[in-house]
């Protein structure tokens, strides 16, 4: 029942029954020529030779006429074979016009250019959708039904603090990023990330991938752009009140110092011209006074562009510290690096550091100390104190808000304004663990 079964496989193969039906259409011609030879008197001899020539002509024929119908097939099955595996160089022969089996070659081989411009087309595209996500300042996250991480960009792994090869396979929960992926699809959070800390645009999408719902997860900084709208706020701002109270201030100095020069000429025995006198020299001195906190205000909305050169961190940091007098502030020192930057501009911002960190340590002789360091491509200059720390962190930034008698309130709003300028960051927070005060500037190397 086997070898039925075997022998009935073998004979329904294609190949087989083509050999078949090439035996079958030449037994007739081959069993008329044998019978003839055996009734043409022939001897025996004769007879079995020419005989089994004839069959085994017959037989190789039919064998030849087998592969030849197959060749063809196998070349064509292997091309598919090679398309399905994703490989499109192959082309097939004996693609002539006019021949139908021709034709199909043709036609495949034609599929298998298409294919071939078609993958090249995918691959460029997702090659320059992948630059892109790497390069653009903004975390993508893609997350899988299941809320594991199956893809993530250079930005994201910036965020989370670790390489996106630790990240992959990892679900939300791990990531700490669970909280992100639910309630609104677009919302505005205030999120600690282990990178990075701020206010963040969040943004959720679906798509599909081979039939399966993935989710799409975008997280912007909106820190920064908060930060400039402010900015821009306060310069306005600042640029009216200027305008206004210069307009005011400029008529009234004048009438000031004319009706005090008027009044030292008049003669009086009573005490009026005394107190007129002094009145008048106090309106001059606060018109002066006002004037001198203006102009200052005034340098916010007009902070110049930076013209970057070639500078050594080592010799800014020393000048900055040759200026300060009342405390030795001591240098620890980091590598040679060179940055590109206004030179001018960031001794400003050290000076500025320098000073806070020594008017806090005055009164209780604590050390000052300045050093740098590079990470990831930046150079962090850190100040130093062991004072009593930042009572209101929050408001560090805020223009016109100072804590030091005297103070205008715009010396850290300006150096952040020129770190930010420089492509850098200003961070002030209280050491952890000890008293003081840490301020980090963050520039690019």
């Amino acid at each position: 029942m086997k070898l039925g079964r075997s022998a009935l496989r073998w004979a329904s193969a294609h190949e087989n029954r083509v050999w078949i039906y090439c035996l079958t259409s030449g037994a007739p011609a081959v069993a008329g020529a044998i019978y003839l030879l055996s009734a043409g008197g022939y001897e025996p001899k004769v007879q079995w030779t020419a005989g089994t020539f004839l069959f085994l002509c017959w037989w190789v024929l039919a064998w030849s006429v087998r592969e030849r119908v197959i060749s063809p097939l196998r070349t064509l099955s292997n091309l598919l074979e090679a398309m399905r595996e994703g490989d499109y160089s192959i082309r097939g022969r004996g693609g002539d016009q006019g021949s139908a089996l021709g034709e199909v070659m043709i036609q495949a081989n034609a599929m298998a250019g298409t294919l071939r411009d078609q993958r090249l087309g995918a691959v460029e595209a997702t090659a320059l959708l992948m630059k892109v996500m790497e390069e653009i300042d903004v975390a993508l996250f893609t997350f899988d039904g299941g809320g594991k991480l199956k893809l993530v960009n250079r930005a994201g792994a910036r965020l989370l603090d670790r390489a996106a090869g630790e990240l992959l396979g990892q679900n939300a929960t791990e990531l700490g990023l669970a909280n992100l992926l639910l309630g609104e699809e677009r919302k505005t959070v205030a999120h600690a990330f282990p990178g990075a800390s701020g206010r963040w645009g969040v943004r959720r999408g679906l798509f599909r991938e081979s039939g399966l719902p993935h989710t799409l997860l975008v997280v912007s900084d909106l820190t920064q752009a908060l930060r400039e709208e402010e900015s821009q706020a306060w310069q306005r701002l600042v640029r009216v009140l200027g305008h206004e109270l210069n307009n005011s201030l400029t008529p009234i100095k004048s009438l000031a110092g004319s009706l005090r020069g008027l009044a030292t000429r008049l003669q009086s025995a009573s005490g009026d011209r005394d107190d007129m006198l002094a009145g008048l020299a106090v309106i001059e001195s606060r018109s002066d006074a006002l004037g001198r906190f203006i102009g200052a205000y005034s340098r916010l909305a007009k902070l110049p562009r930076p013209r970057l050169a070639e500078v050594d961190v080592e010799t800014i940091v020393r000048r900055a510290v040759a200026l300060e007098r009342r405390l030795d502030v001591t240098i620890c020192p980091g590598p040679t690096t060179k940055i590109r930057a206004d030179a001018d501009q960031v001794e400003q911002v050290l000076i500025n550091l320098i000073n806070n960190a020594v008017e806090a340590s005055l009164d209780s002789g604590a050390q000052v100390e300045v050093g740098w360091s590079v990470e990831s491509g930046k150079i962090l200059i850190i100040v130093t104190d062991s004072g009593p720390g930042v009572a209101n962190p929050s408001n560090l930034f805020v223009p016109f808000f100072t804590t030091k008698p005297g103070g205008s309130g715009i010396g850290l709003i300006l150096s952040r304004q020129i770190a930010e300028a420089h492509g850098g960051t200003l961070a002030l927070a209280n050491r952890a663990g000890e008293p003081g005060c840490r301020a980090t500037l963050t520039l690019p190397i």
